[in-house]
């Protein structure tokens, strides 16, 4: 198995460190509290509950891998996947929200922007005082996004942007976007330059939001972008090197998917486990029945398989390592478990899996997002493909 951790000598300790275990019971009892008694109501009104952001804010889960010296927790990956699991596991909206304002705008800033650009946004990031949007797909331009229609002219000391930009994670509340726009050629790899845009400057204004299957109460809109000035000192990075910065920060990206994949499919499981040992039919509890334990058995076993995974590119990113191939296996492989765990899951509990009294409901709608969101399952397969035949 060429470029796994075993051939390359480096082991993982499977147990959960004491910051991971404290993240996590952290995070149960915030949920408990503060997600579960509403989250529901979110999901029917599609409302995003800014006020929950700031709370996880206070906790240091809005700056995860920010260093502490910029306000943030100074966590690693595998502390970051857990507190994304943990959340999913509860909801997949605040989850989903959580980690797209991690890895997306607060990560790009970190891993490409100078040290007055850090002190300047990643302080007011890392406390949830600011919300991050980060916008890199357009309508026409999703996986190609080397077709970009969002351009950024120089004039002077500035950039003028004119361009819409879709789907992005809180299009319309984000208080701090980094935005992709063409600064060259079409299909030039070089010609794509990254700005961090604030919501204050003029001609930048939110679009519509989209009314979403799954996932209802992380907002999901456009960036609408009409000669907005944006001053050269908001570059990040060099000019030309936005596409290039994006891949890395999509290698990074894909990792919190895959987390977000494992938080959707441990709390459909769960709900399972309990749901299949209280059911009562034909005298005894569901559970018994061969039919039912051979599905939980497939739906554990493909989640740890998914956990093994998605560990081993956390890893691999902590120590530095490209992890181009295992975070795109991860987040393809734990999406698509998350679709078929929390379809098993609806089958188990059968008409009541299809009300939403009962969390799999959601766990089942949220699901499908982690297959498409941050690069698709098939994007994944050419990314693999890709980088198995280097």
């Amino acid at each position: 198995m060429s470029g796994t951790l075993l051939e390359n000598g480096m082991g993982m300790n499977f147990q959960l460190s004491e910051n991971q275990q404290m993240i996590a019971d952290m995070i149960r009892k915030f949920g408990k509290e503060h997600i579960l008694p509403k989250m529901m109501e979110w999901d029917e009104s599609q409302e995003f509950p800014v006020e929950v952001f700031k709370k996880l804010g206070e906790l240091g889960l809005m700056g995860v891998l920010v260093p502490t010296e910029y306000g943030g927790s100074g966590f690693g990956y595998s502390e970051y996947v857990t507190a994304i699991t943990e959340l999913g596991c509860i909801c997949g909206s605040i989850a989903l929200s959580m980690a797209a304002h991690n890895s997306l705008c607060t990560g790009h800033i970190l891993q490409f922007g100078n040290e007055e650009q850090k002190k300047k946004y990643l302080p007011k990031l890392a406390t949830a005082e600011w919300i991050g949007a980060w916008g890199l797909t357009e309508a026409n331009t999703g996986s190609d996004a080397m077709r970009m229609q969002c351009v950024a002219v120089k004039d002077g000391e500035h950039w003028v942007l004119n361009g819409t930009k879709n789907w992005i994670t809180h299009g319309i509340t984000g208080n701090v976007a980094v935005v992709l726009a063409r600064t060259g050629d079409l299909l030039d790899s070089h010609g794509i330059t990254a700005f961090i845009v604030e919501r204050t400057a003029e001609g930048f204004r939110g679009g519509k939001k989209e009314n979403k299957l799954g996932m209802r109460a992380s907002e999901t809109a456009e960036l609408i972008f009409e000669n907005c000035r944006v001053h050269e000192s908001q570059v990040l990075g060099k000019v030309g090197d936005g596409f290039v910065q994006a891949m890395k920060v999509l290698d990074g990206g894909r990792i919190s998917i895959a987390a977000l994949s494992l938080g959707i499919a441990k709390g459909a499981l769960n709900a399972s486990l309990k749901y299949a040992k209280e059911r009562q039919q034909f005298g005894q509890p569901i559970a018994n029945f061969q039919g039912i334990g051979f599905k939980l058995a497939d739906m554990a076993t493909e989640f740890e398989a998914a956990e093994l995974l998605t560990m081993q590119a956390a890893d691999m990113k902590n120590k530095g390592l490209k992890v181009t191939k295992e975070s795109a296996i991860a987040k393809y492989y734990a999406s698509e478990v998350a679709v078929k765990v929390s379809t098993e899951a609806v089958q188990i509990f059968g008409g009541y899996g299809y009300t939403k009294d009962f969390p799999v409901e959601k766990f089942y709608r949220d699901s499908k997002l982690c297959t498409i969101g941050e690069g698709t399952s098939e994007i994944q397969k050419l990314v693999i493909a890709r980088e198995l035949l280097k």
